[in-house]
């Protein structure tokens, strides 16, 4: 009974009553939003890269390193030249390493120089391999593998032929348009910048780059590629790497490494842990995280105290209402437990709204989230936290509904039912 009368009461009252519900399915949908994507990202940045124990660069801050070799933003500060990472590569306590080179791009999209290696020993998520949905890895010399969403999102498929440009710049005027490549290989979708790469043996990176000086091609001095094609491989070999991912025989031997790698004479090296480097990153980034909660919980109150004042404002005009409710045999509580269940329905409705407009907007983000950032965004919002967050939201709503519900409470029958002149 208490239902069906706060139900056609709210219908009765349904324009304020839905401007109301759009304030809090909007509050809803921030604090559930910021919370959620919150985790997510959090979740998607520990799971780019796992089985690694040590990212070896130039010295610079860890947090760069990571940023640079692993999520592909930013850019290194410097190179470390192949004979130091020959040298670790040999150390007695690698088991084995991943060498990377960056600072190419195709239409935006990173290239990476690397070698069978990569294919081999690099994990994500939960110690998971890289796998091909198509194709093999790089074999010839201008071999290419594509990362999903690159072949997805430019619909390249096996044996079609690209071109790579100098720079990692979305646009760039300068490419190595007499060297074209071709995709063998396209890999599985990994939720990771892996999916936004374009990856290329050392060799052809090299080759690539013959007779650059300062950014640009010497004529006189670049091979074409038939001629390239023609030379030993010992020629194509390395200079210097951009980073290389390390992953040693024992756990115990993570510590005496880098302190090798970081007191390296020949030059200034650093060697970072993922898992470190990733909890500074989160500690940067904690205050921002706290700021972004508060200001969604305050933006909830002002909500739930607008409610509660436009029920206490209808009060005056619900008089007769309430007081005819009396006069059928109605108690005061009964005229509380309307108000509250009011305040519990159009809480629950903003609740069930919101997060389905969150769920919503999380379906249609996600595709350019991944792209654009390599971020994958779960659509799943319901958590124990967020149940923890909904059932507070329902309690302040609860309380809050309680100004009014004694008004009502503390209203006389004589004041709905006497004739104001």
């Amino acid at each position: 009974m208490h239902l069906n009368l706060a139900r056609h009461s709210l219908w009765n009252r349904r324009g304020t009553v839905v401007l109301t519900l759009i304030t809090l399915i909007i509050s809803v949908a921030l604090l559930f939003g910021i919370d959620h994507i919150r985790k997510e990202a959090k979740n998607s940045f520990s799971q780019t890269i796992s089985g690694t124990d040590l990212i070896v660069g130039a010295r610079s801050g860890s947090i760069n390193l990571l940023l640079y070799s692993v999520f592909r933003i930013g850019n290194p500060t410097n190179n470390i030249t192949w004979e130091s990472y020959q040298d670790i590569a040999n150390h007695s306590a690698v088991a084995w390493t991943i060498p990377i080179t960056l600072g190419d791009s195709h239409r935006g999209y990173r290239v990476i120089g690397t070698n069978q290696d990569y294919f081999e020993h690099f994990q994500y998520g939960r110690r998971q391999n890289l796998a091909f949905a198509e194709g093999r890895e790089f074999d010839e010399l201008f071999d290419v593998v594509l990362g999903w969403e690159v072949a997805q999102a430019l619909g390249y498929e096996l044996g079609t032929e690209l071109v790579i440009a100098h720079g990692m710049g979305a646009v760039s005027f300068v490419d190595h348009g007499d060297m074209p490549f071709t995709v063998t290989g396209i890999l599985a979708p990994t939720g990771t910048p892996v999916d936004q790469s374009l990856h290329i043996s050392l060799e052809a990176w090299e080759a690539i780059h013959l007779g650059w000086e300062s950014g640009m091609p010497d004529p006189r001095l670049t091979p074409d590629q038939e001629d390239v094609l023609e030379m030993d491989m010992s020629r194509l070999q390395p200079n210097e790497l951009t980073a290389a991912f390390v992953g040693v025989r024992s756990p115990v031997q993570t510590f005496a490494l880098q302190r090798v790698v970081n007191n390296y004479r020949s030059e200034p090296l650093q060697a970072v842990m993922p898992g470190v480097a990733l909890s500074e990153l989160w500690q940067m980034i904690g205050m921002i995280e706290n700021v972004l909660l508060l200001i969604a919980f305050l933006v909830l109150i002002a909500t739930l105290v607008g409610m509660t004042t436009s029920l206490l404002a209808s009060m005056r005009e619900r008089q007769r209402e309430m007081a005819i409710l009396r006069a059928l045999g109605a108690s005061p509580w009964t005229l509380v437990i309307l108000i509250q269940m009011e305040v519990l329905l159009i809480t629950l409705g903003g609740l069930l709204l919101g997060s389905l407009v969150l769920w919503g907007s999380l379906q249609l983000a996600q595709p350019w989230l991944i792209s654009e950032y390599g971020l994958f965004i779960g659509t799943n919002i319901w958590n124990a936290d967020t149940l923890a967050y909904g059932g507070l939201i329902l309690g302040l709503a609860l309380v809050l509904g309680l100004l009014p519900s004694l008004v009502a409470y503390r209203r006389a029958l004589a004041d709905g039912l006497s004739v104001k002149l």
